[in-house]
This record gives structure tokens, sequence and C-alpha cells, in this order.
């Protein structure tokens, strides 16, 4: 049967494939696009791309994702029950004290970051701390730790640089593919290759996202039962769940890039009811409130 271990161990391996994986598509669209224009610099263009973002989203991206949400330090005097609250639940988790910062914006949410629990982050929005109450603070508080706890902040924090790059360069392959300078004789020769690079182009950040989304919606569960165990109250997280199920607008600052990191979607409840379970970033919200009760 699966343990916590178990788990933490598997968001590790999950990690260093997902890395694998987005390396080897971006080498293949270097490699296509070496062979659709006849330059190998291409290839070791690409090579070098993949394996020097492959490194900055390991170090980086936990900046990049505060930078992204608009989030900012908190102090202990200003926000004096949510860093208590952190700090205590930490020590109950047996976990270093996170960094802890806030978020100014009128939507209820939370999201965790960072490399491993020694370079984690947690941050709250504004909204979210003047709409809980102390036990459902600690159950959103206690599913952040969790993350950290689980070891899934690396792997989904890692996640938002690797689909941003591949997105990107996707891109401008397809640009170089409609746009570029060949003549028709090559154009031609190499009609197969253009046909496989523009193909593959427009498959790569779709396969990117739908793994970025499969990973999000399977590890919110996990956060959600793990903190029922820190906090041995269940309900104070449902309840919580509850509050962020009613309220539906999104937030002010967000960007999708990091929309799968939040306890629940930044875009709004009512958008996620209307996508399909494929293409959502989170579980249901009601699903989640179920499960936690039934734990009682």
């Amino acid at each position: 049967m699966a343990t916590l271990y178990t788990q933490q161990s598997n968001n590790v391996s999950k990690t260093w494939l997902l890395m694998t994986v987005f390396f080897v598509i971006i080498t293949l669209l270097g490699f296509f696009f070496s062979q659709r224009y006849g330059n190998p610099n291409l290839l070791y263009l690409f090579f070098g791309i993949s394996l020097i973002m492959n490194i900055g989203a390991y170090w980086f991206s936990d900046k990049v994702v505060l930078s992204l949400s608009g989030a900012k330090l908190a102090s202990r005097e200003e926000y004096f029950d949510l860093y208590t609250t952190v700090e205590n639940l930490s020590i109950t988790a047996g976990l270093p004290m996170p960094k802890v910062y806030v978020i100014e914006d009128s939507a209820p949410n939370a999201f965790a970051t960072g490399r491993d629990k020694d370079h984690a982050v947690v941050a709250f929005s504004t909204g979210l701390l003047s709409v809980m109450n102390k036990t459902e603070l600690e159950g959103v508080v206690a599913h952040e730790l969790s993350h950290i706890g689980n070891r899934d902040i690396l792997l989904s924090t890692v996640i938002v640089v690797l689909v941003g790059l591949v997105s990107i360069v996707s891109d401008m392959m397809i640009r170089m593919s409609i746009f570029g300078g060949r003549d028709r004789e090559d154009r031609q020769g190499g009609g197969a290759i253009a046909i496989i690079a523009i193909v593959f182009s427009i498959l790569a950040p779709i396969f990117a996202i739908l793994i970025q989304l499969a990973i999000s919606r399977k590890r919110e569960f996990l956060a959600d039962a793990s903190a029922s165990l820190l906090t041995r109250y269940p309900e104070g997280l449902a309840s919580a769940l509850e509050k962020l199920q009613n309220y539906s607008a999104p937030m002010n600052h967000q960007s999708s890039a990091i929309s799968h990191l939040y306890i629940s979607d930044p875009q709004g409840v009512s958008l996620n009811k209307k996508i399909s379970g494929l293409f959502s970033t989170h579980p249901p919200l009601e699903d989640r409130i179920r499960i936690l009760r039934e734990m009682k």
C-alpha cells in the first residue's frame, strides 16, 4: 500500500522524469528544424537551451512564480496570526519554517512553491486572510505545508518554467516555418520534414500542458488528506474550501502559467465548471469537500 514516504519518492522520480521528457521534446524540436533548414547548429542550440532551462527550472523557478503572482514577503508584525499559524503547524509537521508571502488580492487563494523543504515558500492572498476563521486558516496552511512535506512543490514549480519554454520554442518554430525565407526548391525538397516539424511544434505545447494539468489535479487530493492528518480536523479545510467555492470571481493578479499551484483555480470557480475535467487545473471543489467530510 502506498504511504506518504512512497509518495514523496514518487514525486522526486516524477520531477526527474518530467525534466527528461521536456529535455527530449526541446531536443526533438531542434532536430526537426535543423533538418528542415539544413543547419545542424540548430540542434546544438536547442540542446543547450534545454539543458540550461532544466538547470534554471530547478534553481530559480520559485522566483519566477513569486514574480508572476505579485507576492510580497510578509512580516511577523503585520501578519502575526498568519505567521504564527504557519510556524506552529510547521513544527507539528516536522518541517523547517517556510518563508511567508502575501498577495494583495481580494480573491481568496494560496499556494506553496520552492525546490525543497529548506527553500520553501507559502503565499496567501489578503482576500483569503480576511474571510477565513482560525480553524479554516489552519486547514489552508496545513494544505500548503502538505505540498511541501509531500515534495509536490519542486515538481509543480519546475513545470511552470518548462511548459513556458516549450510553448515559446514551438511558437518560434511555427513562425519560422510559415515566414521562413527558403527558396522554392528547398521547400519542395524538405516538404515532409517541414510538415513533421510544424505538426510537432503544434502538438508539443498541448502535450506539455496536459502533463501539467494531470499532475496538478492528483496532488490536490493528497494534500487535502495530509492536511487533515496534520490538523486532526478535516472540517476546517472543508469549510475553507466551501468559502473558496462560494467566491467565483477570478484573482486580479494571475498568470495561467502558475494557476496549477493554487489551492483553487485562480481563474474562478465558474470557469472551472464549464470546462472538461481533462483541461482543468484542479479537481472539483465539491469532490474535495465531500471526501474531506467522509474522513470524519
